[in-house]
């Protein structure tokens, strides 16, 4: 994957001679001692991490973390005290006036917790303003506003105003409009957090649908680790200024990094975090569609299996073929497309344990999990599921 962002050992001071106070920090000095001496506010202390390129980052924390003082560092509307931010291998920090407005139009765009609507204007008016601003003529700037507002779900609701709109709606206006100017980076500042649990679920669906068509490379700031988990493609948690673990949802469950990861992960549902690719296993017991039926009993004996998943050359799922129905099926001098049974429960690599459970419970057979082009990747036995479930519980 390519780098889009590095962040190289940043730190954000409030005060008035901020660098003053990082040889404090160095010296272990605590945040609130420092405000208390100095009157200066650490927001961040050496943050370091790499963003790839259309992946989902997102960064959390508890209110104080220091989250949002870093979000605001990637457009310098807060500008670090020390420290460089490498966007496309240019150090932004040292950004003219001139090209900071043109990172700003053309780069990066940011949707904000409570939308930042204007209230005189039309849905249509308000997805098209940043475009105005930079001069785009009126027929093209409809048309660009038109579309995004597809792309969120919002066509036919374009000459109504934000205060007709519910609270979802008007999120989905200011992430149409940030699409508009059709930035590389997306900034999103505890967006969701105003919706209500309903709406917020939905949104995260949407942000998700949208990312997969779209790719861009999204930087998300959230305090809700159950929302982090499940949007993010790798996770940085973040605690009184300082970055403390930087992984994926997984990576963070499995090996948290200090007690205070631990503690903060203890409640997370691990059913709506994990996914089906963590918990499969490689399917080393497979016949073809070619194999006789004694192949297939064989393959069972060798591997202690009663059943069997049938593939065709390509490996693309055909179906299963249970013991009985192979030793019957010899008797009778029958084929495997005789006894196969088409109906298997498949599931997606992507898709999460919670969603497998009833497909472990209902089905008699394993569940196989399959690409886009329906081969087989991986398959997943019911006690795996149930297991990842128990591990949960005795965490």
């Amino acid at each position: 994957m390519t780098t889009k962002i590095k962040v190289d050992h940043v730190s954000k001071i409030f005060g008035p001679k901020p660098k003053t106070v990082i040889p404090m920090i160095e010296d272990g000095m605590s945040k609130d001692e420092i405000l208390e001496k100095t009157g200066h506010t650490v927001g961040v202390y050496d943050a370091s991490f790499d963003i790839q390129e259309g992946e989902i980052f997102v960064i959390m924390g508890l209110s104080g973390s220091g989250k949002s003082t870093l979000i605001r560092c990637f457009n310098l509307l807060n500008k670090p005290t020390t420290g460089a931010i490498y966007v496309d291998d240019e150090n932004i920090v040292e950004y003219n006036t001139q090209a900071l407005k043109q990172f700003r139009q053309n780069k990066i765009a940011m949707v904000f917790q409570h939308f930042g609507l204007f209230s005189h204007r039309t849905v249509l008016g308000n997805v098209e303003y940043g475009l105005e601003i930079r001069g785009v003529p009126k027929e093209e700037r409809e048309k660009i506003a038109r579309e995004n507002l597809e792309v969120v779900g919002l066509k036919g609701w374009e000459d109504k105003y934000p205060d007709e709109l519910s609270g979802g709606m008007q999120q989905r206006v200011g992430l149409a409009r940030a699409l508009a100017n059709d930035p590389d980076i997306l900034l999103m500042d505890e967006p969701f957090s105003a919706l209500d649990p309903l709406i917020r679920r939905e949104m995260q669906l949407e942000l998700l649908d949208i990312q997969e068509r779209l790719k861009k490379t999204i930087v998300f700031i959230t305090h809700d680790i159950n929302e982090a988990f499940k949007i993010g493609d790798r996770v940085a948690v973040m605690k009184d200024g300082k970055v403390v673990q930087v992984g994926t949802p997984e990576e963070i469950l499995e090996k948290p990094a200090n007690d205070y990861i631990s503690e903060f992960i203890k409640d997370i549902d691990r059913s709506k975090v994990l996914q089906a690719e963590s918990i499969m296993i490689k399917p080393n017991a497979l016949v073809s569609l070619k194999d006789g039926l004694k192949v297939a009993v064989k393959e069972m004996e060798e591997n202690g299996l009663s059943s069997v998943f049938v593939v065709d050359r390509q490996r693309h799922l055909q179906g299963i073929v249970t013991i009985d129905d192979a030793i019957n099926g010899i008797k009778q001098k029958k084929t495997i497309q005789d006894v196969i049974k088409p109906d298997v429960s498949v599931a997606d690599r992507s898709e999460y344990i919670q969603d497998l459970i009833p497909k472990a419970l209902e089905s008699r057979f394993p569940i196989a999990v399959v690409n886009d082009d329906n081969r087989l990747e991986g398959i997943i036995l019911r006690v795996h599921v149930l297991s990842s479930l128990a591990a949960e519980d005795t965490d």
